[in-house]
């Protein structure tokens, strides 16, 4: 069956002497794997088309067990060429696609993915600020895989959230309890160990990324220090889910200095009530 579609790219890696593996990502099939042939010779007719983020238009054509699709074409619809520049634009674009990687699925509709990603590489190219478009897409992502949602009650009480008392993230990272539900309780008084707490800045800017657009976030963009507390609860839901960190932040962390040797999931205010 000959498929074409339009697709944001994931991934590549060589096979064997002159072909790719490439991994993309489509709005109606989800993440499809397939091999492009020749794509490592000199005078490739996919030469500069399979850049990681870029936008492109796929054809493929797939038998019914295989795994491997067999990509005949590959035609650039919004290269990522701009996105590819410095070495921390390099790493941002690896961490952003190993997301998809591991939370889209194949052979499964990710239209919601789908306008994340593509909403996210266009703020890139239109010079939003990297950490803040990293922390939008890192709690959407997180939303859209139903393992954030909005904190809106408490999971542990049921009851509606005050954001003005702040949050608590468990130790287990599974989600946001309340001020009350995350206390150790007057025998034990602080947060517990490994929790961490959420001040009501942080609570705000949560509840801000799920109402307004990446845009107009741009226009007033918060303080660095609260992207830095959204980044810590991202990291500790998403480690808690998947049971291991992704590879590409390590990485990220390391290279651009960022990794102190701690947790990036703890922080100094864990233990203290909010």
């Amino acid at each position: 069956m000959l498929t074409s579609a339009e697709a944001l790219l994931l991934d590549t890696f060589d096979l064997q002497d002159r072909d790719r593996i490439v991994t993309f990502l489509t709005r109606e099939r989800g993440k499809v794997r397939g091999v492009a042939k020749g794509a490592r010779r000199k005078y490739s007719r996919f030469a500069g088309q399979l850049q990681p983020l870029a936008k492109v238009k796929v054809t493929w054509f797939e038998r019914e067990g295989r795994d491997l699709v067999r990509i005949s074409d590959v035609e650039s619809v919004r290269p990522a060429s701009r996105l590819l520049g410095e070495l921390e634009d390099i790493l941002l674009a690896s961490y952003l696609a190993e997301h998809l990687l591991e939370f889209a699925q194949e052979n499964e509709p990710a239209e919601l993915y789908y306008r994340l990603l593509d909403s996210t590489v266009e703020a890139l190219l239109a010079g939003v600020d990297r950490d803040l478009v990293a922390r939008f897409f890192e709690i959407w992502m997180l939303r859209l895989a139903g393992i954030f949602p909005s904190p809106v009650e408490c999971p542990a009480c049921g009851r509606e959230m005050d954001a003005a008392r702040g949050a608590v993230l468990p130790a287990s990272g599974e989600g946001l309890v309340c001020a009350d539900c995350g206390a150790g309780g007057a025998a034990s008084p602080g947060l517990p160990a490994g929790a961490l707490a959420v001040p009501p800045e942080v609570m705000a800017l949560l509840e801000r990324f799920g109402h307004v657009r990446l845009g107009e976030l741009a226009r007033q963009p918060p303080p660095p220090e609260l992207l830095t507390r959204i980044e810590e609860i991202a990291s500790r839901v998403r480690r808690s889910f998947l049971q291991h960190e992704l590879k590409s932040y390590g990485v990220m962390r390391r290279t651009l200095g960022r990794d102190t040797g701690r947790d990036p999931g703890r922080d100094p205010g864990a233990g203290r009530t909010p």
